[in-house]
């Protein structure tokens, strides 16, 4: 806001002053025709000319004003150099009216001076000056001009008479014109000071009702009688009238009989609400009030005591928060492809059950497991695999009832729970029944495909067990249906809780082997293929069971990942690795497989960056394997990982690539150095012209991004020739070039070109004559 120069104020307070100066300007006639009037009166007395001309001139001076004054419409000053403008028009016709004035008295008290002259001079001139800052405190210059100019000809005249009273009587007189001027000074303040508060109140109300009106929530206050006092725009938008006032004076009461006289909310439901926030407001406790609307809608009141005996209600359309929470409990509770219940929604409810009832009671649990699931993922794609998913799930849910509870447990897993089974048969007729509903071919995205599924059953007394035993057991005669040829499903029996329990021991075997580092690593040799020689050599642990003999890696790893203790797997490795891997030829590298848990922890950076620095070994010698399973985890903070190990020199390698739904994403969106192609796109490579075609094609997608390309799972001649003629890889591994070799192997073989070099050489040659 800009500030005037005058009296250094707000400029939008100056233009009110100014305007105030030109506002109601009759008083001046009154001024006139009284000046007039004294003046003839004094010429009738003393018979002076020139108090004829002074009362002429006073009243020519005042009408003049008033006629000044008039014709300025106050509206019509706006800005402040306008208002600047008018004040000193003002200010002229305001000084010659004051001189007209105080030349009367000079000319009574000195220039013709006569008793009843000067007594009248005087009297005028103190009337006159009570108006000056009553009338002008708009104008600080107007108050000084008129003061100085009708009280100086007094003191004046005072003064000139020559004598020592009348002297010291025209000094006393001086005062006065300072007086008058504070005087309007303080007028003026006071009128700012109101002015400024009436405006800083009226800018709080402004925002109060601007806040209160663009509140997403609805609000009312209550005064102490219990009626609305204070509503904004949104309460009476919820509460269906046309304004807020429309509210001021109604009860809770009045307010939530509307919503019944709408068939909006039942009286029962009025009364329980306005019963919970009468009490909420009486006993000064918060309290809130979900109310459900006949038409889907959800209102929340919430109630609480202000200040002053004011009560605040607000309350707000919570429909779409409430559709979102049920939405969530219902992803919490139900799986988002079949709209069966989940695994903790599952356990809730078979929990309920078997906390209830006749605890004597026997109840069933089958868990389900659809045969080669991942095959279909992998060769028709997830969405594929997800159609299967959704039809087995609808055949499954035509079994459910009050005593039957179907649930997908995740993946191709689905979990059944039968309650009160009279016996074995019963169980078992029900199950047979299941599994003849699921059998059949079904057509998914326009493939054919048929239903398998193995499972595994238990019965037990209910006071006899609980959900996670039952499941346990289920999952027992499970491996047992899929170990004896699948499509089929098994009843616990108590030799599978032996073999649980011997898998018990073997993990407490296995942790025991990891502390007395027991393990030892072996090396597949990983062969160039242009020139038959080893080029490097991937890192694999052994076991060897002080009682059992060889555990193989694919039983005791899932063993390890299941425990937690892959990472002391993996660590191991990598340091037995490194340390054998610096004693070989410079041409030989080494490999090793990193698990998904150690891409969770930052701590794979150190333990890499430990064994190369423990070992001696040149980085660009290391190769880390990331498999697909890390990636999914987390994508951006495994990046961020195999980033930092890059810093460290060593070199990256995609594991089972083409197992995976998103695999080629990876090719350009990871810093990888290799990718080692999945043993399956190999199988029947010789036989499919399609697995030719891919293999080809991804090979032909990994040269241009500087990626080098293995083949895992080599296992004939025939393999290796269509992949040296047709595919042309650059590196190949498998069975073909034997078992796994000890690292004294390795540095043996080193030098060593596999025998069949020369016969790949030659069908190279004839096929490039061909």
């Amino acid at each position: 806001m800009k500030t005037s120069k005058p009296d250094e104020i707000p400029e939008d307070i100056y233009v009110g002053f100014v305007r105030a100066l030109f506002s109601d300007a009759s008083i001046l006639l009154v001024g006139a025709l009284t000046q007039g009037l004294v003046g003839l009166l004094v010429y009738w007395k003393t018979k002076e000319p020139i108090y004829l001309v002074l009362a002429v001139m006073m009243t020519v001076a005042s009408v003049g004003r008033y006629l000044a004054i008039r014709r300025v419409d106050p509206d019509s000053i706006v800005g402040y150099e306008t208002a600047l403008s008018w004040e000193r028009y003002y200010i002229i016709a305001g000084t010659i009216q004051g001189f007209c004035v105080g030349l009367f008295a000079f000319v009574s008290l000195y220039v013709a001076p006569d008793a009843f002259g000067e007594i009248a001079a005087i009297s005028m001139v103190l009337a006159s000056t009570i108006t000056i800052a009553g009338r002008n405190f708009g104008s600080r210059k107007m108050v000084a001009i008129l003061s100085t100019s009708v009280l100086a000809p007094i003191t004046l005249g005072l003064m000139l008479k020559g004598d020592f009273y009348h002297f010291m009587l025209g000094l006393f007189v001086i005062p006065f014109v300072f007086s008058i001027n504070k005087m309007a000074h303080l007028v003026r303040t006071v009128l700012f000071t109101a002015i400024s508060e009436e405006k800083k109140a009226n800018r709080i109300a402004e925002r109060f009702n601007r806040a209160l009106n663009t509140m997403s929530h609805g609000l009312v206050m209550l005064g102490p009688s219990g009626r609305v006092v204070v509503a904004n725009a949104e309460a009476a938008h919820l509460m269906s009238f046309q304004s807020p006032d429309a509210l001021l004076g109604r009860s809770i009461h009045s307010m939530l009989m509307r919503g019944v006289a709408g068939g909006m909310l039942a009286i029962k439901d009025c009364k329980f609400i306005e019963g919970q926030l009468t009490r909420a407001l009486r006993e000064g406790r918060d309290r809130k009030v979900l109310v459900s609307l006949s038409n889907g809608q959800h209102f929340e009141f919430s109630a609480r005591e202000g200040s002053q005996q004011l009560g605040v209600i607000t309350f707000e359309d919570v429909t779409q928060r409430v559709e979102t929470e049920e939405k969530i409990r219902s992803m919490a509770r139900f799986d988002n492809l079949t709209g069966l219940p989940n695994r903790a929604y599952f356990h809730e409810l078979v929990g309920e059950t078997m906390s209830t009832g006749d605890q004597d009671r026997s109840c069933g649990l089958a868990v389900l497991d659809l045969d080669d699931f991942k095959s279909v993922n992998d060769t028709l794609g997830h969405p594929v695999g997800d159609g299967l998913i959704y039809a087995v799930a609808e055949r499954l849910a035509a079994f459910a009832s009050d005593t039957v509870k179907v649930s997908r447990f995740g993946g191709d897993e689905f979990m059944i729970f039968i309650d009160r089974v009279d016996d074995e048969s019963h169980l078992t007729g029900i199950l047979d029944q299941i599994f003849a509903g699921l059998q059949g071919d079904i057509d998914v995205a326009g493939h054919a495909l048929r239903i398998q599924a193995s499972g595994g059953a238990v019965l037990s007394r209910v006071k006899d067990t609980d959900v996670d035993a039952m499941i346990v057991k289920a999952d027992l005669a499970l491996y047992k249906a899929k170990e004896l040829g699948k499509n089929d499903w098994r009843l616990f029996e108590a030799a599978m809780d032996a073999a649980f329990r011997n898998r018990q021991l073997m993990k407490a075997d296995l942790r025991a082997a990891i502390e007395a580092k027991s393990l030892r690593v072996v090396y597949q040799p990983i062969v160039t293929m242009d020139t038959m020689r080893i080029a490097s050599c991937e890192a694999l642990c052994r076991w060897e069971h002080r009682d059992l003999g060889p555990i193989s890696p694919a039983v005791f790893i899932p063993l390890a990942e299941e425990m937690g203790v892959i990472s002391e797997i993996s660590h191991f490795v990598l340091q037995a690795a490194c340390a054998e891997c610096v004693r070989w030829p410079e041409q030989i590298s080494v490999s090793v497989n990193l698990s998904a848990k150690d891409f969770r922890n930052r701590d794979v950076i150190e333990k890499v960056r430990n064994a190369l620095s423990a070992s001696g070994l040149a980085p660009h010698r290391l190769e880390i394997e990331v498999t697909e399973t890390a990636l999914l985890d987390d994508k951006s903070l495994t990046r961020q990982y195999i980033e930092e190990l890059k810093r460290l020199g060593v070199r990256i390698a995609l594991d089972d690539f083409g197992t995976g739904y998103s695999s080629l994403s990876y090719l350009h969106k990871l810093p990888l150095d290799k990718v080692k192609i999945d043993r399956s796109f190999l199988m029947d490579v010789g036989q499919s012209t399609r697995s030719l075609e891919l293999l080809k094609g991804i090979v032909n997608l990994s040269r241009p991004l500087g990626l080098t390309v293995t083949i895992e799972g080599v296992e004939t001649f025939e393999q290796l020739k269509i992949l040296a003629l047709q595919v042309k890889p650059d590196l190949v591994q498998g069975f073909l070039f034997g078992a796994a070799l000890s690292a004294s192997g390795i540095e043996t073989m080193s030098n060593t070109v596999w025998p069949f070099a020369k016969d790949i050489r030659e069908s190279r040659s004839a096929a490039a004559k061909r």
